[in-house]
């Protein structure tokens, strides 16, 4: 046994890379390795050599190459590039240099160069620059704990850029995924798949490899070219994909159409094939990969229930574990399986339920469920919160919450689920610390039925003594955390840090999973310094806030502390909430006068004789108590004539109900 660990120790990775590194160092050829490198204080002006790379299927080609000279300092972390002149029938056939070529080996006199990696924006495509090959085979030496960063680079070369290949995407999805990629500066291109593809090969310099991000019923990968491999081994671009350091990204084969002409720069177009192994490592000099490994990798499943036509739509992928790109992956997946089973654009409401399930079996998984209409594409607006929910989780400030799974159920329907939140009343009007308030709305759902909701509200034990206002709105008038809307409300980081805080991950994973529902209808007490207005999709503007400026620390977030002292709250603002079927709109605000419990005693000790006295001296103001007519004989005609049927009072005297005020532009307190 203690001889098979010694064997397994001096084959080991890593004695190969010191062992490489110090050959690089002297120009020699590797026992184990296939080709002779060419050191780069060897290269001179005027020499000749050849290239390779696929330009179409799998067949590797090969162009001529010319040295230019030496470009110092203008690689990667300082080091230097090769200047090249490429010539050929295939630069000829090709148009010039192409996206996809980037990892090119480059050989002179039978000696591996390096990878063709950059060119120059004003050129004919026939000008480009080498990366030298010891410095991307550092990449196999290269310190995992250290993390990717921008490079120093010469502001006039450009890396040739690694086209972006999807296939199994919806023309509606590849305008979404495009869309969503410009944050990342790549642009997708749709491909297809060939037979070729499901058949594992292995890589050999001047192949195409794919760089992928997403696999299984949908692939994106960045095509590039294999520039040396050694054993199960490899670097490829010559530049970097992500520059994300050590990584975990997806390697597939990949299969060449052709390559597509263009007036800006051309490039290859091809297909993500089958999964050969992870790329572990992506920095300036290229990326390495390593074969036969199976990388981290977050699983997403996605089903979709056309309601309308009873047409049913599942989707399973598999995505790089990466923090920040992980949010774009997951939803432009889940977007894709709403188009292909809808099928069209447009209006529509959902119902949707989401979970995440975390890399760590000790972590709770995020369960939240929602609704949503929306009068252009209800396709994109299923996915705008769980986009942000995830960003938030995994990105939060407090502790890695690493996904291992995902899981996303939606019901669609062409139908317009939304009701319109009309008036509530609230009794009793007069209340003290502790007490509970009946709350009645009453809702009308679009082209619907009137319909009532009740539901019961507490008054905070410690709530201060005066006037308490509180509203009555639905879910999504104040929308899921400030923090995840503020991109869709473009809220300033100023407002969002005054509005909410969290104490640690614990509070905030609580308060994402509990957040308001776009279908509740809820009650909560409104700060007197901010006023929420919710408009319809149609409208334009989602929400406001009235912002009065208050001071530093305003009064909804502080509290007093053990102490008695000022501080920030402890907890949020009590509420109260009930399930519809429908995205409710609408808001308004009932105001409340709270006292001490013998005062709120007497209060409603006078307000129960003034309504005694109201009913008494309805009954004796020239009106025959008993027949209803008045004193001339004449039948008593109603005190509320057509026209006044549905106007209310502030206060109904003989219940002690008070009826709120709806919000219709702008509530001023």
């Amino acid at each position: 046994m203690d001889k098979e660990l010694l064997m397994h120790a001096i084959s080991s990775k890593k004695i190969k890379r010191l062992a490489l590194s110090l050959c690089l160092a002297l120009g020699c050829v590797l026992p184990a390795a296939a080709e002779e490198f060419l050191p780069l204080s060897d290269v001179k002006e005027g020499m000749h050599g050849y290239a390779k790379t696929v330009v179409h299927g799998t067949k590797i080609d090969t162009f001529d190459v010319d040295v230019l000279g030496i470009m110092k300092n203008k690689g990667s972390a300082g080091g230097d590039l090769v200047l090249v002149k490429v010539s050929g029938p295939l630069i000829d056939e090709t148009g010039g240099i192409a996206q996809g070529m980037s990892g090119s080996p480059v050989y002179i006199g039978g000696k591996l160069l390096g990878a063709i990696a950059y060119g120059f924006p004003q050129s004919d495509g026939r000008i480009g620059m080498v990366t030298p090959i010891s410095d991307m085979l550092r990449l196999w030496t290269v310190d995992s704990n250290k993390t990717g960063h921008d490079r120093g680079h010469d502001a006039n070369l450009i890396p040739l850029a690694t086209p972006l290949m999807a296939s199994g995407y919806t023309p509606s999805g590849m305008d979404f995924l495009t869309d969503k990629m410009k944050d990342f500066n790549m642009v997708p291109y749709s491909a297809a798949a060939v037979g070729a593809d499901e058949i594992p090969r292995p890589l050999e310099a001047g192949g195409a490899v794919s760089a992928t991000l997403v696999t299984g019923d949908l692939k994106l990968g960045a095509v590039g070219t294999v520039t040396y491999v050694d054993g199960d081994h490899m670097v490829a671009f010559g530049h970097p994909f992500l520059d994300k350091g050590s990584s975990s990204y997806f390697m597939h084969n990949s299969y060449i159409f052709t390559v597509v002409p263009s007036h800006n720069i051309p490039f290859k177009l091809g297909s993500v094939g089958a999964e050969i192994g992870t790329v572990n490592e992506d920095r300036g000099s290229g990326i390495s990969g390593l074969s036969g490994k199976v990388p981290e990798s977050v699983r997403l499943h996605s089903s979709v229930l056309d309601e309308d036509t009873g047409r049913t739509g599942s989707l399973n992928v598999r995505m790089v574990q990466n923090e920040r790109m992980l949010p774009m992956l997951s939803v432009t997946s889940v977007y894709n399986n709403i188009s292909n089973t809808l099928d069209r654009n447009g209006e529509g409401t959902v119902s949707l339920s989401y979970t995440l399930f975390p890399e760590d079996l000790k972590k709770k998984p995020f369960t939240r469920s929602n609704m949503y209409w929306s009068s252009k594409d209800i396709s994109e607006r299923s996915v705008d919160e769980m986009y942000n929910v995830i960003r938030i989780l995994e990105q939060n400030r407090f502790e890695p919450y690493k996904l291992r799974d995902i899981s996303v159920d939606m019901k669609v329907t062409k139908e317009r689920k939304t009701a319109q939140l009309l008036d509530a009343s609230a009794s009793p009007t007069v209340v003290a610390p502790g007490d509970t308030i009946y709350v009645r709305a009453r809702l009308a759902p679009y082209r619907g039925e009137v319909f009532y909701k009740g539901l019961a509200f507490t008054v905070p034990k410690d709530q201060p003594l005066g006037t308490m206002i509180l509203e009555v709105r639905g879910g999504g008038v104040v929308p899921l955390p400030y923090l995840i809307q503020q991109q869709k409300y473009n809220l300033t980081d100023e407002i969002l840090e005054r509005i909410r805080t969290y104490k640690d991950f614990n509070d905030l994973f609580d308060k994402l999973e509990k957040e308001d529902k776009n279908n509740q209808v809820v009650v909560e007490i409104l700060d007197p310094n901010v006023s929420m207005i919710s408009k319809d999709e149609e409208s334009g503007t989602k929400a406001e806030i009235q912002d009065k400026r208050p001071s530093k620390n305003p009064d909804y977030l502080k509290g007093k502390n053990k102490d008695g002292q000022e501080g920030e709250k402890e907890e949020d603002s009590p509420k109260s909430s009930v399930d519809t079927d429908y995205v409710v709109y609408g808001d308004g605000q009932f105001t409340f006068q709270v006292m001490s419990p013998d005062d709120r005693d007497r209060a409603l000790r006078k307000l129960a004789k003034s309504n005694q006295k109201m009913i008494a001296d309805m009954k004796n103001e020239g009106k025959d108590s008993i027949s209803g007519k008045d004193k001339d004989g004449k039948k008593e005609e109603s005190k509320t004539n057509a026209g006044e049927k549905d106007k209310k009072p502030d206060t109904d005297k003989k219940s002690g109900t008070s009826y709120f005020l709806m919000s219709d532009t702008i509530t001023r307190l």
